[in-house]
């Protein structure tokens, strides 16, 4: 996934550890846990932790870790990943707080159902941790798999969420 040199950027902190929210001019670009695999390069990105939409996201996500909200809210910019990537991401936002889904069903629910390996890494890349939800894909058996934030973090979004 490619990103544009004119985001700005903000820190948040969140109770499973630092994050780092972008924004560009059409929404929120980002949000990754510091040190987590697909973390872009950065550093040349300005500064702005009074950006509105990274105001507006640090808001929602602090009401998220407090059960106070089931879903996000804000504007969004993917427009950095591929149409087939899009598409995952899009199905990844249909997936209910509490609920977990398997990557084939997955893969279906966005119209691919024979390409499994393709959506994992598509959800592997997903650039806005918990706010596309890619934490409540899990393996057909319904094991915990791959997280880009690590696994006791995804296991601590499901536990919060109350998914069984």
């Amino acid at each position: 996934m490619k990103f544009h040199p004119s985001l700005v950027q903000a820190r948040h902190a969140s109770p499973l550890g630092p994050m780092i929210l972008a924004a560009s001019e059409a929404g929120l670009a980002g949000a990754w846990f510091e040190g987590q695999r697909h973390l872009p390069e950065c550093s040349g990105w300005r500064q702005a932790p009074d950006h509105p939409v990274l105001l507006e996201a640090m808001a929602q996500l602090d009401d998220y870790f407090a059960g106070r909200r089931d879903g996000f809210d804000l504007p969004l910019d993917v427009a950095g990943g591929t149409p087939f990537q899009r598409s995952v991401w899009q199905a990844l936002r249909t997936i209910p707080r509490g609920q977990t889904i398997s990557y084939g069903a997955l893969g279906a629910r966005a119209g691919c159902p024979a390409a499994v390996r393709a959506v994992g890494a598509a959800v592997g890349r997903n650039p806005l941790s918990i706010v596309v939800p890619c934490h409540r894909v899990v393996g057909a058996d319904g094991s915990l798999t791959g997280y880009a934030g690590g696994l006791e973090r995804k296991r601590a979004l499901l536990r919060l969420e109350g998914a069984a």
